[in-house]
């Protein structure tokens, strides 16, 4: 085959350092909007952010020429910069978690990831961040190591 074809649709989850509740609503807008500037500048496209104070969520798609690792890098470390060049966000606190998860999404998923993601306070008001964390890795029959979620281990 001549051309590489492809379509890689990823459901991402990280959380704040020590799942500090900096992402305020004066800047989550703003930060999923920065979010989504890396991801065209790299290649790829924001479908859709979410989450918390605490934590983020993203549905995004980009090609084979960038590792999933090599993304998520790029997205912690420049939204990071970018939140702590903020006075009235974190004044230099922010920070990510080292680790996340990586989940692909079907195609014929994506309107349901979409939804998910778009009512992440509603489901807030059920599961915790850990909760509902372990119930994706679950449902993507991922191993785990509960100490992962122990904010002063992780």
């Amino acid at each position: 085959m001549r051309n590489t074809y492809s379509k890689l649709n990823y459901h991402i989850v990280f959380s704040t350092k020590n799942r500090i509740p900096l992402i305020t609503e004066t800047v989550r807008d703003e930060l999923y909007g920065y979010i989504g500037g890396i991801l065209r500048g790299n290649g790829g496209v924001l479908l859709v952010a979410g989450g918390m104070p605490d934590h983020v969520h993203l549905l995004a798609g980009w090609g084979t020429s960038i590792s999933v690792a090599k993304m998520l890098q790029l997205i912690k470390a420049n939204s990071s910069k970018w939140m702590n060049e903020r006075p009235d966000v974190a004044a230099g606190r922010f920070g990510w978690q080292e680790g996340y998860g990586a989940f692909t999404v079907s195609e014929s998923q994506i309107a349901i990831v979409r939804k998910y993601i778009s009512s992440q306070e509603e489901h807030h008001r059920k599961l915790s961040f850990r909760e509902e964390f372990i119930e994706l890795l679950k449902r993507h029959g991922i191993p785990y190591d509960p100490d992962d979620f122990d904010p002063e281990k992780s």
